[in-house]
């Protein structure tokens, strides 16, 4: 039996001091695990939200985010170019090999997003800055396309948006994953979709072909059915209704559509997973996916300071259960069990799923893919977009 490891008050001063943020998951830049500056509160009780950020020996006057409030920082995008396009998973518990983001960060501002950490190797924060200051792989298309035009490619079924949403709402004027999915559809290669936006719809031509021909699976991701806990845990992504809208029209439209009723989290939407898989039902999905939340690096200060803001009198006891979930810790890592979680009330809300699919009449794994129609596109020359579509200028 593994020893519990201890678990510090993992909400850190800079979380507490700041308020909630309407529109945003969370309202602080939360330091990144390799930040070289150091924050401390003021101890005279005179002005306990001063910060005192300790400047490299390099620096001028320290820009700290913590002296502007979090309500005035926009949204921003700015583009770069990315060497390669294609992420290769070797995770035994994720089923896909390949994987494609064309953003880095996203505007959705899940609170319990598992991808937040990544932009910690960006230098920059997992809390504020990942939901507002957003990379754009402006040449996403002409990537893929060398890549998939290399000698001794062999297709695999790629995942579009499995760590930030490729829907996400820059995606209107980028137009990034439209342009990834005209290059799918012209070497007629398959892929799935994962998302928890109804922008998914503007591509519903393409997907229609690529179902023709049984090479395309969307997910569409539904934490909650509650509207006023959808806005707090997920405050850019579309809401509830308008999701199972858009599982709705793919499905009349003869798109494979699932729900990934995703993530679990105890006492908090855990008790809607039966009610999730009707409406899911109704709405024509064809299979159900779940996973418990997860808490790793980063997430877990900032996912805290969220119950401490937002639901207080239950943030005891949601991560006691969170932590029988994980063996004691506030996250386990294995692959064997991150995703679902061990132990009885692991094995409880297995067999909720189960046995509400099953009652619904859904199964629990995406169609079979066609690889066989692949045809590698000619090799040219990479462009180098430097502007999203729609913008006449950077400055």
């Amino acid at each position: 039996m593994r020893k519990p490891a201890a678990t510090p008050d993992a909400i850190p001063d800079d979380r507490r001091a700041a308020a909630p943020v309407k529109g945003r998951g969370t309202s602080t830049q939360l330091a990144h695990r390799f930040e070289a500056r150091t924050r401390e509160r003021d101890q005279t009780g005179w002005e306990p939200m001063q910060w005192q950020p300790a400047q490299r020996p390099e620096e001028g006057p320290a820009d700290d985010p913590f002296d502007a409030p979090p309500s005035v920082q926009p949204t921003t995008c700015r583009p770069e170019p990315a060497r390669t396009i294609l992420s290769r998973n070797d995770s035994p518990d994720i089923p896909f090999t390949w994987a494609i983001n064309p953003y880095r960060g996203c505007e959705h501002g899940c609170i319990y997003c598992y991808a937040r950490p990544t932009h910690s190797y960006l230098n920059l924060s997992p809390g504020l800055d990942f939901e507002t200051r957003l990379i754009a792989k402006v040449n996403a298309a002409e990537a893929l396309q060398r890549e998939l035009a290399r000698p001794g490619y062999q297709p695999s079924p790629i995942q579009i948006g499995s760590a930030t949403d490729a829907y996400q709402p820059v995606e209107r004027e980028w137009r990034l994953t439209r342009r990834v999915l005209e290059v799918l559809e012209a070497c007629r290669h398959p892929y799935t979709i994962v998302t928890k936006s109804s922008g998914v719809e503007r591509d519903i031509d393409l997907l229609v072909r690529a179902a023709d021909r049984k090479q395309v699976y969307v997910m569409v991701s539904i934490t909650s059915l509650d509207a006023g806990l959808s806005l707090r845990l997920e405050p850019r992504a579309a809401a509830p209704w308008r999701r199972l809208e858009t599982v709705r029209r793919l499905a009349a439209a003869g798109v494979p559509v699932g729900v990934n009723v995703a993530p679990i989290i105890p006492f908090l939407n855990e008790p809607e997973i039966e009610r999730i898989i009707e409406a899911a039902a109704q709405a024509g999905a064809a299979s159900i996916h779940y996973t418990v939340v997860r808490l790793p690096w980063e997430v877990n200060p900032l996912f805290q300071g969220w119950l401490a803001d937002h639901v207080p009198d239950k943030a005891e006891r949601i991560m006691a259960r969170i932590r029988e979930l994980h063996g004691g810790r506030d996250y386990e890592a294995d692959f064997a069990r991150r995703m679902k979680g061990e132990g009885i009330w692991a094995d409880l809300i297995r067999q909720r799923v189960r046995k509400a699919a099953e009652r619904h009449g859904l199964g629990h794994a995406g169609p079979g893919l066609d690889v066989t129609a692949f045809t590698p596109p000619a090799p040219r020359p990479a462009a180098s977009p430097l502007l999203p579509p729609a913008q006449g200028s950077l400055f």
